[in-house]
């Protein structure tokens, strides 16, 4: 055997570990989403398109207690997803987001808002997510799918990159997070 193909079997052997301790790690998220202390928290998040249970847990853990963010325009600003102003006068310039907050967060949002590219629809493992919520929760859900989407395209429509587009989708997103974490009858970790 060649040195090359002893170094190649022992990375080889390396990756099945590391896919069996993901495979560990992952199983232990999913028991925590469902039975852990923040399981409920974390159950109503996975009520919104894009949000499953790694995304979910993940903000969970970034955030910990949504009652900090008096307005969903707090949250927006914690996640740094609002526009920088250069204001001068009478005159209000918005430029790039500002990227102040939590990256971690941010970055689960704007992933989480490539999803509403799709028409705005409950089915499959969405459907099964919902399931057993109140009706309140899933309202705010629904309305989040129709007003991203419709978003997304009116940018786009608008000549905005789609980058551009998924980054103010991320920001709307955010504020129905915050909406269904407050309006939940979890959305008070106080407990």
């Amino acid at each position: 055997r060649s040195p090359s193909r002893i170094a190649f079997q022992e990375y080889l052997q390396q990756l099945k570990e590391f896919q069996q301790r993901l495979k560990i790690l992952e199983k232990e998220i999913e028991n925590q989403a469902k039975e852990g202390a923040h399981a409920p928290m974390i159950q109503t998040l996975m009520t919104l398109r894009g949000v499953a249970v790694i995304t979910a847990t993940s903000l969970v853990a970034e955030i910990g207690s949504f009652d900090r963010f008096l307005t969903p325009q707090h949250f927006m600003s914690y996640t740094g997803l609002v526009p920088s102003e250069n204001s001068s006068g009478s005159t209000r310039k918005l430029g790039e987001i500002t990227k102040t907050g939590n990256r971690h967060v941010r970055k689960l949002l704007i992933e989480a808002a490539w999803s509403y590219r799709y028409q705005p629809a409950v089915k499959g493992e969405l459907k099964k997510r919902q399931k057993d919520h109140p009706t309140n929760v899933l309202g705010i859900s629904w309305k989040a799918q129709n007003r991203l989407h419709t978003k997304y395209f009116r940018l786009l429509g608008r000549g905005k990159e789609s980058g551009k587009a998924i980054t103010a989708v991320a920001r709307e997103l955010a504020g129905f997070i915050w909406a269904i974490a407050n309006e939940s009858t979890y959305g008070s970790n106080k407990s």
